[in-house]
């Protein structure tokens, strides 16, 4: 054999016990669970951190305040059922236990609140299907008589981990009203939140966003209004609905949609995709506060009667 030959010989030997080695590795990383097969992506362990928060395990990166970088960990979810876990979504993580209830730190994610006034309704079923698609929580502030009338859908919209508020049970500017009328229309809707659903909503919304100190005073809840109005009910235009929603949301944002328009509830997935794919994730208003929100958030322009 020429020594060229052998120079060949030698070099095809030594790639056959190197790739066997390499080979080996491979397979006892697999074993092990520490080499991902292609086409597979690492899920994320997600905690419960000693603030009530969340804590990523490596490979995470949630930016801090806003939530606005984009390293590779914020590209991906883990979302804990119990002892299993599974990728769902982007940008937070989202720790969720057997009753439904989750943890999203809206310290370190971007966090939105999309809120829906004046139901349930006829659109609200196909509005509860959108949601869920994207797995956005969403706050619904029903009117009573609305849930005496659509009882089912505010059951659905409770299963799937929603946070239903109080909207009177009949829409009426609660600064008119002596503070006993006040308390008849928030205790009647309460009510039928409660025949519906089993619990008395924790949070009001005052319609039209109309209050006064004694309004404020004479409620023992929070108050809760909006930092953007989309005029949903005076522009019925699905692209504009939705062109002011995306526009207008900030981090810690709470948006006023009605969904008792079919033009809003069409509205609903051009905003959720949007908003996805700016990093938001979805939120209800107790979680955007991370419990409880505070006596009155934000003040609100109150739009014209409607």
């Amino acid at each position: 054999m020429s020594t060229g030959a052998r120079r060949v010989a030698a070099r095809v030997a030594a790639a056959v016990v190197m790739a066997t080695a390499l080979c080996a590795t491979a397979h006892q990383r697999l074993a092990a669970g520490t080499l991902q097969p292609a086409g597979t992506s690492p899920a994320v362990s997600a905690a419960p951190s000693p603030g009530g928060g969340s804590a990523t395990g490596p490979g995470t990166s949630p930016s801090p305040g806003s939530g606005t970088g984009s390293g590779a960990g914020a590209a991906v979810v883990a979302r804990v059922a119990g002892a299993r876990e599974t990728v769902v979504s982007r940008r937070a993580v989202v720790a969720e236990g057997a009753a439904g209830r989750r943890t999203v730190d809206c310290r370190r994610v971007k966090c939105v609140a999309l809120t829906f006034d004046d139901g349930p309704g006829p659109y609200t079923g196909e509005l509860l299907r959108h949601l869920a698609a994207h797995q956005a929580r969403a706050t619904f502030f029903v009117v009573g008589q609305n849930v005496a009338a659509h009882p089912s859908v505010l059951r659905r919209a409770a299963a799937a981990g929603h946070e239903i508020g109080n909207h009177t049970w009949s829409h009426q500017d609660l600064t008119k009203l002596s503070a006993g009328a006040v308390r008849a229309e928030l205790a009647r809707a309460d009510r039928a939140v409660k025949a519906a659903t089993g619990f008395v909503p924790a949070l009001v919304r005052p319609p039209y966003g109309a209050f006064d100190n004694a309004v404020r005073t004479g409620i023992r809840r929070p108050l809760v209004l909006w930092s953007v109005d989309t005029l949903d009910w005076l522009h019925r235009d699905s692209a504009r609905v939705a062109r002011v929603a995306i526009r207008s949301a900030r981090p810690g944002g709470v948006i006023l949609f009605h969904d008792i328009h079919p033009t809003t509830v069409r509205a609903v997935p051009r905003v959720l995709k949007a908003l996805s794919r700016r990093g938001y994730t979805f939120v209800t208003v107790s979680e955007l506060f991370g419990g409880p929100p505070p006596r009155l958030v934000y003040t609100g322009d109150a739009p014209p009667r409607h």
